[in-house]
């Protein structure tokens, strides 16, 4: 209905259900390059370039990014692939889209994957009580300036986006899969197109008017995985989500992992969705 074209990368068979796949900042679909590969035996899965990434339509102004555009977006996809419903997975921004696109539309949504957000209702809240969590967030308040964040981006040929996946503090760390220098690349060449950075950034521009929720509760089974050593988003919200899920909830800490969860420890995520989807069908089979 927005009239924007979007771009996504397919894999497994036509007519299998349909998992949807929702990247984070600053990301896009190649985020889920191992998920693609992974689920592909069983579903049909779509890894998504939300509005105003690589290559989808970037409409120019903010207004165009609000929240309630984002998830009609899903909505309108969904049907344009010829679906009703998902298994809807998200990671970072993505998951805040996959919580609110679950509590808009429940009955699209089967069964919810969110990787290190926490349910939108626990951030607005928990930000406010917890300095360390608004001083973390502090780019959401940086992203509000016009022009001058996506600048800082392109200094230093891209620094602030290559330290953001590889550097000690924010990065894959030591004992996860790290990022080769094609998958540096990869998103390099994204986001070094012009205009590239103004979209994603546009997404956390309009965010103060959208927050908090009218609604809160999630009424289908929902898996949170949560890397601990997530430089953005405190641990302590994981726990916090569950109460505003009505149905079968399962969340998993990985110790060890980055924010960047999925490309961190492909292997044990995709074990662990492949758990919580079989789980459920075999708890419906009882």
């Amino acid at each position: 209905d927005s009239g924007l074209r979007f771009h996504y990368v397919a894999a497994g068979e036509r007519g299998k259900p349909l998992m949807l796949l929702l990247h984070g900042f600053p990301e896009f679909w190649y985020s889920w390059r191992h998920q693609l590969r992974e689920f592909k035996s069983e579903y049909r899965v779509v890894a998504l370039d939300l509005r105003g990434y690589g290559e989808t339509d970037a409409p120019s102004h903010k207004e165009n990014y609000k929240l309630d555009c984002l998830i009609a977006d899903i909505k309108d996809i969904l049907e344009s692939l010829g679906y009703n419903k998902c298994v809807l997975v998200g990671h970072d921004w993505g998951g805040m889209i996959a919580w609110l696109v679950a509590i808009c539309y429940p009955e699209m949504v089967t069964k919810l994957i969110v990787v290190n957000f926490p349910h939108p209702s626990v951030f607005t809240e928990y930000i406010l009580r917890h300095p360390s969590q608004l001083i973390k967030s502090g780019y959401y308040f940086f992203f509000q300036m016009p022009w001058f964040p996506e600048f800082m981006f392109t200094l230093n040929d891209f620094k602030v986006l290559k330290s953001l996946f590889t550097s000690q503090a924010t990065g894959i760390g030591r004992k996860g899969c790290r990022l080769t220098a094609e998958d540096i690349e990869a998103y390099l060449y994204v986001f070094s197109q012009p205009g590239a950075l103004t979209g994603p950034i546009n997404h956390y521009r309009t965010i103060f008017s959208c927050l908090p929720l009218q609604h809160h509760e999630v009424i289908m089974p929902t898996l949170l995985l949560w890397g601990e050593r997530d430089a953005f988003m405190e641990v302590e919200m994981a726990e916090i989500t569950r109460i505003y899920v009505k149905n079968h909830f399962r969340l998993t800490i990985l110790s060890e992992a980055s924010h960047w969860l999925q490309q961190d420890q492909p292997d044990i995520v995709n074990k662990l969705i492949w758990t919580f989807l079989k789980e459920e069908t075999k708890r419906k089979r009882e």
